[in-house]
C-alpha cells in the first residue's frame, strides 16, 4: 500500500502537476493585484467609469502589486528548493543506484543509430563472463 503511493508520488508528472497549480496560484494573485491595483484605476480615470469612479490617480495601489509579485517570486523559490531539488537529488541517486545514465538516454534519444549501438553493446556485455 506505501510503495504504490512512494511510486505514485515520485512520478513526476505528479509533481510537476503539483508545482504548477501552486506556481498558478500565485501567479494568479499577480494578475489580480495588477487588474485591481493598476489596470482597473487607469480604466477608472481614463473613463469615468460607474463603479470604479472613487478611484483616483492617488489610488494607484502600487503596493499590492509589488507585493504580490514578491509572493509569486518567493513562491517559486520555495518550491524550487523544498520541491524540485530534492526531487532531482533523489532521482539522480535512484539512477545512480541503478546504473542509469542519463547522458547516455539523451544521446539515444537523439540518433536511433546510438540507441541501437547502446542496445548491441549491452547485449554484448551481459553475455561475457
Amino acid at each position: 500500500m506505501l510503495t504504490g503511493f512512494k511510486n505514485f508520488i515520485m512520478k513526476g508528472n505528479v509533481v510537476d502537476l503539483a508545482v504548477a497549480v501552486v506556481m498558478g496560484a500565485a501567479f494568479g494573485a499577480v494578475v489580480t493585484s495588477i487588474v485591481e491595483g493598476l489596470l482597473t484605476p487607469l480604466i477608472g480615470r481614463l473613463f469615468s467609469a460607474k463603479g470604479i469612479a472613487e478611484m483616483q490617480w492617488e489610488g494607484f495601489m502600487y503596493g499590492s502589486v509589488i507585493s504580490s509579485i514578491i509572493s509569486f517570486v518567493l513562491v517559486a523559490a520555495a518550491i524550487y528548493f523544498v520541491v524540485i531539488l530534492p526531487m532531482n537529488h533523489m532521482i539522480e541517486r535512484r539512477n545512480r543506484r541503478l546504473g542509469i545514465d542519463p547522458a547516455v538516454k539523451e544521446e539515444a534519444a537523439e540518433d536511433p543509430q546510438i540507441a541501437l549501438l547502446t542496445e548491441i553493446r549491452d547485449s554484448l556485455q551481459q553475455r561475457t563472463p
